[in-house]
């Protein structure tokens, strides 16, 4: 019985011991926060901005063990939670960058929670208007210098802010910044805005029809012809500020079309960053549509391909779906189809003679990355364009490289320096730094 007992208990010791210090089977590591790739997209976006104190990582964990992808309601609820968390340790904090940092937290949490709303939804309007004024006060307890600046439109007005860069930045070309589909203008100084000034650079964001307080506030939607609104920003900037040395744009998604158009038609622009390539809206647009519904759509039978659309639950399809609507200003799933037909670069490649940088991810959600050829080949008047596309080993693969904020931007960054080198020493003087090769 003694001896039973002692193997017995060597038995129990060793599972023990196993079940401690052996490989749990399965145990492995994920790159993904949800299987959903709309939720996990959004997810990571947030993590993207936590080198600008734009989100922390235990918030984020804590934030999504909450939320089942598809449900809007979780997903509002729980990311509405996390700006309140952070608002309010802002509000206890005496320490002033310590303050600002959670007032950013508070304002790209606010900003998350919205994104899955569906337009109508009256909670969108209280949670823009608090990731808007956790932003400002963030700034403003940061002491970042910044400009808010009304740019005239017909009736209306679209919005901008000015960073002034450095000493020296007036050298170095001024960095004008816009979005896209569903961008805000505040988030772009997370995105872009915060390394450019680190890196010398005077910095423009705006929002145009379509986009921000331009669409919630006023109704503006969606246009085109963005060499209006685009020359509309520079002009009102231009008319109380000295002309910088070089003005390069930076378009995020959409925007990067938007850009490339501005260019276009004009001169002033030195320089164009399409973040990522976009060439051919409409494909993009249909790119995940069936092809029995795209035969539907094309043979008149619209009324019952959006019946059928409605009825669609998967989660980035319903968001793309509404969005679009909003964006666009239409009625229907399928006039958000034909709306993007008009967001292609090939009518007016040839009139883009600036130097161009294309940026691409080979697992992209939205845009083929072979959206990054077409475009480099339609370009064939650019004084230069230099093209680089991002693989999954990289950590840069995904749409606007989410999640690889530094390996984008270095890449940027080398491609300015390398294209408008004339900068200014550390004393104030004038000299021309040596072009390194281009990426």
């Amino acid at each position: 019985m003694g001896r039973s007992a002692g193997i017995f208990g060597a038995l129990a010791v060793a599972g023990i011991l196993a079940v401690v210090l052996w490989p749990h089977a399965g145990d492995n590591g994920r790159a993904d926060f949800f299987a959903d790739e709309s939720y996990n997209f959004e997810t990571v976006r947030v993590l993207n901005d936590i080198t600008v104190a734009g989100g922390d990582v235990s918030d984020l964990l804590t934030t999504v063990g909450a939320i089942r992808a598809g449900n809007a309601d979780e997903w509002y609820r729980a990311w509405t939670t996390a700006g309140d968390r952070a608002a309010a340790l802002a509000s206890r904090t005496g320490d002033a960058r310590s303050k600002g940092t959670a007032l950013l937290r508070a304002h790209t949490y606010y900003r998350t929670a919205e994104f899955f709303l569906s337009p109508t939804d009256p909670r969108r309007t209280a949670s823009f208007k608090s990731n808007v004024a956790a932003f400002y006060e963030g700034l403003q307890a940061l002491k970042v210098s910044y400009e808010r600046i009304a740019v005239p439109n017909g009736r209306y007005h679209l919005n901008a802010v000015y960073y002034p860069g450095p000493a020296g930045s007036e050298a170095r070309p001024l960095l004008v910044v816009v979005g896209g589909y569903d961008s805000t203008m505040e988030e772009l100084y997370l995105l872009i805005g915060y390394a450019a000034l680190q890196h010398g650079y005077s910095v423009l964001t705006y929002e145009g029809p379509g986009q921000g307080s331009v669409l919630r506030q006023q109704g503006l939607h969606m246009q085109a012809d963005w060499e209006k609104p685009n020359s509309a920003v520079l002009d009102q900037f231009l008319s109380t500020h000295p002309k910088p040395s070089k003005i390069v744009l930076l378009g995020a998604s959409l925007g990067a079309d938007l850009v490339a158009r501005a260019a276009a038609f004009d001169p002033r622009v030195d320089g164009v960053v399409a973040y990522d390539a976009w060439f051919d809206g409409y494909a993009i647009a249909t790119r995940n549509v069936p092809p029995p519904a795209l035969w539907l759509h094309a043979h008149g039978y619209d009324h019952l391909l959006n019946s059928l659309a409605r009825g669609n639950s998967v989660p980035a399809a319903k968001w793309s779906q509404e969005n679009g609507m909003w964006v666009f200003g239409v009625s229907e799933p399928t006039q958000v189809l034909d709306a993007f037909k008009a967001y292609t670069i090939a009518p007016v490649a040839d009139r883009i003679t600036q130097d161009v940088l294309l940026l691409a991810g080979t697992a992209d959600l939205f845009i083929p990355v072979n959206q990054l050829d077409q475009e480099r080949n339609a370009l064939s008047r650019a004084h230069s364009v230099t093209a680089v596309v991002f693989d999954r080993d990289s950590g840069g693969s995904l749409h606007c490289q989410i999640g690889a904020p530094s390996l984008w931007q270095g890449v940027l960054f080398d491609w300015l320096t390398a294209k408008f080198p004339n900068v200014l020493d550390r004393d104030g003087n004038r000299r021309f730094h040596e072009a390194i090769p281009a990426v």
